[in-house]
């Protein structure tokens, strides 16, 4: 992925990272790939009004997403993925007890992209250390060590 297309897509998860508009990420990978839209119709199968339809969309459906994230080469799921990660509760003891059969992911994990999103809030002074771990559910250790690293 290409930096001004990174910081792109950090401004627009910034701007309301909890609501994502899955369409304006599609029509902002499609201008940074400056795919022709022949080809994108032919890809997926559809007309020009259509695609124009989707950036649109705030939701796609899975296969569709998938569609575009094979086309432009950029995995969509990550950003909800990611979503996950800053704001989904944590899991309670209890539900981990019961055995499921579906794989099974480490919450802890964090993208280099969001751990420097994260630092730039703290080196701006946008956020202090306790609103992050507060408001994103990252542990203080953690960021901490974050910090400790990005200071060397």
């Amino acid at each position: 992925m290409s930096f001004p297309l990174l910081l792109k897509l950090i401004l627009l998860m910034t701007t309301n990272f909890r609501n994502i508009h899955i369409g304006k990420f599609i029509q902002l990978r499609v201008k940074e790939s400056k795919i022709d839209l022949t080809r994108i119709c032919n890809f997926m199968k559809c007309t020009e009004i259509e695609i124009n339809e989707m950036y649109l969309q705030e939701d796609l459906s899975t296969s569709i997403l998938l569609r575009w994230s094979k086309l432009l080469e950029y995995d969509f799921f990550r950003l909800y993925s990611q979503h996950l990660i800053l704001y989904a509760p944590p899991s309670a003891s209890i539900r981990e007890s019961i055995v499921s059969k579906l794989p099974r992911f480490r919450k802890n994990i964090y993208t280099r992209e969001m751990i420097d999103f994260i630092m730039e809030l703290i080196e701006k002074q946008e956020k202090t250390k306790r609103q992050i771990t507060a408001e994103y559910g990252i542990p203080y250790t953690t960021l901490c060590k974050w910090v400790a690293k990005n200071n060397k």
